[in-house]
């Protein structure tokens, strides 16, 4: 399928993110782009892409692992990474993975803390990493929306979203104390349907989970929730298995990704669907419903 060409919005977002990728890496020192082998992943890759071409990206991308992906993400990023000869680093908790740390056992939060959050401060420690690009977007969730492109985080790898800076004109202060690092959002100002957009007029490949298929799933309530198997089964409920055309609309770990009920299996039927959607693509991930302020909390300590 050939690129369609884009829209004047289309082309406003992408001027807008390609420029900030081309001043934080004339500004930070070692940057890394996270790859978590999503749909805005993809596409912030398709951006970094765009931004260096012909040369190639001019910093690494890195995956934090928690051991509880989809196979077809990790079929996909391996793909991905191979045919476009990109440097990959993965980075996991080794010790919470060890341990079998499990939502199931330890809660969504602090499993959530300890397979993703310390395995991200520690990877960025490790490293040298001052800035790293993500693929969030305001829209997404209330405590996002309180985000700046570029976010500054503590010595400790922690935001306060009270102490952040000013933003006006498209001018960024990328100036860090010691100890300081950055959280740079290219995609801050897009929205779902963009990025789908953008992925169907520049032929983006993404994950096969976001199209419809018949799928295996469990219900939970109005869950559902794919099958895990190192969930151990709760005494005395029986688990409401059910064949459902389905689709993910957004991607994490398997406990704690909910799927939605629909047809759409192509892009152009995700696009349509997507406006008349009036639900945020948020509210099956499972690692948001902890409580009211569960993604503020997890961005304080360190979450993408």
């Amino acid at each position: 399928m050939s690129p369609k060409p884009l829209s004047k919005h289309l082309k406003q977002l992408e001027a807008e993110a390609i420029y900030i990728l081309r001043e934080s890496i004339a500004e930070f020192k070692q940057p890394v782009m996270l790859y978590s082998v999503g749909k805005d992943s993809s596409t912030m890759l398709r951006l970094a892409q765009k931004s260096f071409y012909p040369a190639a990206i001019p910093f690494p991308l890195m995956h934090i692992d928690t051991g509880y992906k989809f196979p077809e993400m990790y079929a996909f990023r391996d793909q991905i990474i191979a045919q476009l000869n990109l440097r990959l680093i993965i980075e996991s908790n080794v010790t919470a993975i060890a341990q079998e740390s499990h939502p199931q056992q330890l809660g969504t939060d602090r499993c959530c803390q300890l397979l993703k959050t310390q395995a991200l401060l520690d990877a960025l420690q490790k490293h040298g990493f001052d800035a790293a690009f993500g693929g969030a977007r305001r829209e997404e969730e209330k405590s996002r929306a309180k985000e700046r492109v570029v976010s500054i985080r503590d010595p400790l790898g922690q935001w306060e979203p009270r102490s952040q800076r000013p933003e006006l004109w498209q001018l960024y202060n990328t100036q860090l104390a010691p100890g300081q690092s950055a959280r740079v959002f290219p995609l801050s100002n897009w929205t779902e349907l963009d990025i789908w957009e953008y992925i169907q007029a520049e032929s983006i490949p993404v994950v096969p989970l976001y199209f419809a298929q018949t799928r295996p799933m469990v219900r939970q309530g109005k869950q559902l929730i794919p099958i895990d198997t190192r969930a151990q089964p709760v005494k005395g409920e029986s688990p409401l298995l059910e064949t459902v055309t389905c689709r993910f609309r957004s991607l994490g770990c398997i406990p704690c990704t909910g799927a939605i009920a629909s047809t759409a299996s192509t892009v152009a039927e995700i696009i349509a669907e997507l406006k008349q959607a009036t639900r945020s693509e948020r509210e099956n991930r499972l690692i948001d419903r902890s409580s009211e302020s569960a993604m503020e909390q997890k961005k304080r300590e360190g979450y993408f």
